[in-house]
């Protein structure tokens, strides 16, 4: 999701080809598959999503990278469609403002409101490693909650890499994915 070189300069990345497949389509002449970014936006003037010079439309690809006071840096990113901006100001604040390390802000139990990879549905997802008073509360409340496994894929994964001012780096990797940390 990012990668910070000797000279300091950090870069935040997220590669995607949207949905499960992409467009669905390969080219036979090289086995290469048709991305699908544009599925959100529309070349009809008149629609809400229609593309235009100026327009900010929504969209799921947003790598984010902080410059903060101290002097750390951070670039940081999370796959998982609709959930991308909750995972991503879940894992800033976890890290940032409530001090945890960097690996345990990434591997905590995260939420999303909206859809998923495939699922239509809009309730609220939580990752069943939640303490169970949470459920309870939501319940109360009759907030229609759906429990994923401890580590579900389905509602994304992170990455994230620190660069102190020392020059130090913190790398983290999300254990719902196959990503990693290197570092040479």
């Amino acid at each position: 999701m990012g990668t910070c070189g000797a000279s300091g300069l950090a870069v935040s990345f997220i590669h995607s080809i949207y949905h499960e497949f992409g467009s669905g389509i390969v080219l036979p002449s090289t086995g290469v598959n048709w991305q699908n970014r544009g599925a959100s936006f529309s070349l009809d003037p008149a629609h809400l999503l229609s593309l235009a010079p100026r327009k900010k439309l929504f969209h799921t690809l947003n790598p984010a990278a902080a410059r903060l006071k101290e002097g750390r840096v951070i670039v940081y990113g999370n796959m998982g469609g609709d959930g991308q901006p909750q995972s991503q100001s879940a894992v800033f604040t976890r890290h940032v403002v409530f001090g945890q390390p960097l690996q345990q802000a990434v591997s905590a139990p995260r939420w999303l409101l909206g859809r998923t990879w495939g699922k239509p549905s809009e309730t609220l997802k939580l990752k069943s490693r939640f303490p169970p008073e949470v459920f309870d509360a939501l319940n109360r409340r009759a907030q229609d909650t759906e429990v994923m496994g401890a580590y579900d894929f389905a509602l994304g994964h992170a990455g994230a890499i620190v660069r102190l001012p020392s020059c130090v780096l913190e790398g983290a990797s999300d254990p719902r994915s196959d990503g990693g940390v290197a570092a040479f």
